[in-house]
């Protein structure tokens, strides 16, 4: 199994799983170069030209990588989605393994106390996604338990009940790329994720599709039902 982060490795690591998009590239544990870029509110695509400016500043293009990681959610919907298609689309180009790091967990790594914390970030509709991320003295991830959409009411009661300090996402505690080295044994734990058939974890359903449901009394078909003509208006 491929370890991430060795010594004289080079990575890319991007995550969009919040409204700011973030990417790093990696040398070893060290980050030599990150960006950031609004995912939201924008007329062009800007997170593919930000991983090109980070490369560029690394002085590393795709096939100089070890591998590459992508922040695997849960979050927004759209920016995970551009996140995942530029990530699987540069592995798949310089045949290198990617791997999947929980969104929240990147809240975490290597800037927080040793011991549990709940990681979460705002769902929307009052809710919140919500995690547990266990901490060793170096700051590096050694537990993860994703805990699923919960109301945001009662994130404090939650984070008491998992004996974990509460821990939700702000200018200095959004998921960041450039964390991702603190993730590296649960990222080799978990091993690289199959191109083909990967996607992130949205945490729940897009807006638009929960309206179509909702207007229409039924789930939203699938493409392929769609496309076999068996979903009607």
């Amino acid at each position: 199994m491929t370890t991430p982060f060795t010594s004289g490795t080079t990575w890319l690591v991007i995550d969009a799983s919040t409204y700011a998009g973030t990417v790093a590239v990696l040398r070893g544990r060290d980050v030599v170069a990150a960006r950031e870029v609004a995912m939201r509110g924008e007329r062009e695509e800007r997170l593919m030209p930000t991983v090109v400016d980070a490369l560029h500043a690394a002085g590393a293009s795709p096939r100089d990588l070890a591998g590459l990681v992508c922040g695997a959610g849960p979050g927004s919907f759209t920016s995970l989605r551009i996140a995942a298609s530029i990530a699987k689309g540069l592995a798949q180009v310089a045949a290198r393994p990617l791997f999947a790091a929980p969104s929240l967990a990147l809240m975490t790594g290597g800037r927080h106390t040793a011991g549990r914390h709940l990681a979460s970030l705002d769902a929307l509709r009052g809710e919140s996604y919500a995690a547990v991320v266990a901490l060793d003295d170096a700051g590096d991830v050694v537990g993860y338990e994703y805990l699923g959409v919960v109301h945001s009411d009662a994130l404090d009661d939650l984070a008491r009940a998992h004996h974990a300090t509460p821990l939700r996402a702000g200018e200095s505690t959004a998921p960041r790329a450039a964390a991702v080295a603190a993730l590296g044994r649960l990222l080799a734990e978990r091993g690289p994720v199959d191109l083909d058939a990967w996607e992130p974890d949205y945490g729940r359903k897009a807006e638009a599709q929960v309206k179509w449901e909702a207007a229409h009394g039924r789930e939203l078909p699938s493409v392929a039902v769609a496309l076999d003509g068996g979903a009607g208006s």
